[in-house]
C-alpha cells in the first residue's frame, strides 16, 4: 500500500490533482473540501493515500492528514458505499461532522453527499455508530481547531514579515499589502516564499 505521496501539484481536476513526484505524476483524487482553497498549482503537497484496487483498474485516493484517511476507510466499510461514495461524503463534510452526524443520528447531513441516498446513509449510521466515541469525536474535534488556530496565527505572522520586507524594499505599505493578498498565501508558505510571489506580481 502506498502510504502518501509528496510532491509539486502539475494539474488540478473537478476531483482530482496529478503531482509530480520524481518525473511521474501520480493522478490522486481528493475530496471536493481540499481542493476548495486549500490546493494550487504549483505548490508542495503531502497526500496520505489509500490505493483502491478493482479487477480492471487501480485508483489512488488522497487526504490532507491521517485522520481523513482513516474515516475514508472507515465508510469503505459500509455496505453499498464505495471509495467515490465515501469521497463524496467527505467533499460536504469534515471526518468531524461525519463523527457528530453518526453519533447523533443524523442521516440527512450525509445523505447531501452526491450518489449517497436516505437508505445508504442510514445504513451509514447504523454501521459506524459502534466503531466512534462520542469523547474521542470531542477530542479530535478540539485538536483540529487548535491545530488551524496555530496555524491561522503562524501564516499571519508570515504574511505580516512580507509586506515589513516590501516596504523594507521601498515600496509602500499599500502595493506591499496588496501584492501579498494577491499571493494568495498557502499554509505551508513561510515569509521568505510569501516575498518572492509577492515581487513577481510588483515586476
Amino acid at each position: 500500500m502506498i502510504g502518501f505521496i509528496k510532491g509539486v501539484i502539475e494539474e488540478i481536476t473537478e476531483d482530482s490533482v496529478v503531482v509530480d513526484n520524481n518525473g511521474i505524476g501520480w493522478q490522486v483524487f481528493v475530496p471536493g473540501s481540499s481542493l476548495a482553497g486549500n490546493i494550487r498549482q504549483g505548490e508542495e503537497i503531502k497526500l496520505y493515500t489509500y490505493l483502491s484496487v478493482k479487477q480492471d483498474s487501480l485508483s489512488l485516493f488522497g487526504f490532507l492528514n491521517r485522520d481523513d484517511r482513516e474515516v475514508f476507510i472507515r465508510l469503505l466499510d459500509v455496505s453499498g458505499i464505495g471509495p467515490k461514495g465515501a469521497l463524496g461524503i467527505l467533499s460536504v463534510m469534515s471526518a468531524d461532522d461525519l463523527r457528530f452526524a453518526v453519533l447523533s443520528d443524523d442521516a440527512a447531513a450525509i445523505a447531501k453527499a452526491p450518489g449517497i441516498g436516505k437508505k445508504t446513509a442510514q445504513k451509514a449510521v447504523l454501521e459506524l455508530k459502534d466503531k466512534f466515541k462520542l469523547d474521542d469525536a470531542f477530542e479530535k474535534k478540539l485538536a483540529h481547531e487548535q491545530e488551524k488556530a496555530g496555524a491561522a496565527a503562524a501564516q499571519a505572522g508570515a504574511e505580516t514579515d512580507a509586506v515589513q520586507a516590501l516596504v523594507a524594499l521601498g515600496y509602500s505599505g499599500t502595493e506591499a499589502m496588496q501584492a501579498v493578498r494577491k499571493v494568495g498565501a498557502g499554509e505551508d508558505m513561510d515569509s521568505e516564499a510569501i516575498l518572492k510571489a509577492a515581487l513577481k506580481y510588483l515586476f
